[in-house]
């Protein structure tokens, strides 16, 4: 016998703000646990149009009142000196009837955003303390917080970060490794507009990825090892300003560093199960990523879409057993066919043997030389099967 049908979702950041969005417009009664996050978060998120549309319709303002920036052109720039180099790729998402694949919104931004909007729905009842212990039983999850509260839900969604306590407690085992590399994050400005246009320059450390944000600005992800990242980071602003041009090739003209510069170190973690004992995995908690094509939060977004059409279809036990098995093999093919790819480019990047050169620069070619090749690419990216249905569709109007 059920004692709650509250649905209690761990973690205050955006996967856990967004899957406290969705289960009250599911029309469950959400316990939201966690502090506030974000706001000196320096990062940026790149969110592809089905999120944005997803949030949409949860009620978020997709417009982040002007602080995000259009993502209408995307290229793939090989700087390695290697032997066999891949010519440069580019993609617009003209190509495939939109104006924009998606919007790179400042992490503080979306933070707030999607907190307010937490804070108008009535069904959401925030509690800014952690989860102190988690019990999973038969009928219903318990969440004892750091302040002695108990809190009870018919199923709980843990948001909670990749080292998910939640996670722990469901007794779902992860696997996963950590990569050689760090990640460089900052902001700067430049004198040359973006024309809201993303690179990803392809170097022997990993890639160096100019995401383009309102202004002549632009966010940077630069992969390199732990220890150059550092040493990167030890530069005043005018030197690690030249850096960046220079590895640009003055693209964007004269660089100015901005502050905020963050460190993250890169590691690969998915779990042997999405979800188990009334608790089900979204985000950080169900999949870690190198950013590398943008997977993280989008992934997310489809975790959330995903479990919260499962408990609207169960309002009687959305915690049930079906229900996590249901979730769980849904989301299996998604998280580990990205995970693969994403895994596989990295270790091109790093690896010096030839086949692997060979590998990365015939798969870039096709997409350099064939419309739909880059066509399927470009929509599968975006939405996993919307390639798919892009070459029938195509296939169809042909026939027509």
């Amino acid at each position: 016998m059920l004692a709650s049908k509250t649905i209690l979702v761990a973690g205050a950041g955006p996967a856990g703000l967004i899957a406290a969005l969705a289960m009250a417009k599911a029309g469950f009664d959400v316990s939201l646990i966690g502090p506030e996050a974000g706001a000196s978060d320096a990062r940026t998120t790149a969110l592809m149009a089905p999120a944005l549309d997803y949030l949409a319709e949860l009620g978020i303002d997709t417009s982040f009142d002007g602080k995000s920036a259009a993502l209408r052109t995307m290229r793939i720039i090989d700087s390695t000196k290697r032997l066999l180099r891949s010519p440069t790729v580019t993609f617009h998402a003209s190509e495939i009837d939109r104006t924009a694949f998606g919007s790179n919104i400042p992490n503080a931004v979306l933070a707030q955003t999607l907190t307010e909007a937490v804070a108008n729905q009535p069904r959401i009842t925030r509690h800014l303390a952690t989860v102190q212990t988690w019990i999973p039983s038969t009928d219903n999850v318990v969440a004892v917080l750091e302040d002695g509260t108990r809190l009870e839900g018919a199923l709980a969604i843990a948001a909670d970060g990749r080292g998910s306590p939640a996670r722990d407690a469901a007794g779902i085992r992860t696997v996963g490794h950590p990569y050689p590399q760090s990640a460089l994050v900052l902001s700067f400005s430049h004198t040359r507009p973006h024309n809201d246009t993303s690179n990803e320059f392809h170097t022997e450390t990993g890639p160096f990825t100019q995401v383009p944000l309102p202004g002549n600005k632009s966010s940077l992800v630069w992969v390199v090892s732990p220890a150059e990242a550092e040493t990167l980071n030890a530069l005043d602003d005018a030197e690690i300003a030249r850096r960046i041009e220079e590895r640009m090739q003055s693209m964007l003209g004269s660089a100015t560093v901005l502050p905020g510069r963050q460190i993250y170190p890169l590691s690969a973690r998915v779990p042997l199960s999405f979800a188990q004992s009334r608790i089900a995995l979204v985000g950080e908690a169900a999949h870690v990523f190198p950013p590398i094509g943008a997977q993280g939060l989008n992934l997310g977004v489809r975790d959330v879409q995903t479990i919260a059409g499962l408990v609207e279809d169960n309002p009687g036990d959305p915690g049930a057993t079906s229900v996590l098995r249901s979730y769980s093999r849904q989301r299996t093919p998604d998280v580990f066919a990205r995970n693969s790819a994403v895994n596989l480019l990295n270790r091109s990047l790093l690896s010096g043997l030839l086949p692997a050169q060979m590998a990365r620069s015939a798969g870039l070619s096709l997409m350099e030389k064939l419309p739909p090749v880059r066509s399927f690419f470009m929509r599968e990216g975006m939405k996993p099967g919307s390639g798919f249905r892009g070459l029938w569709e195509k296939v169809g109007r042909q026939d027509a």
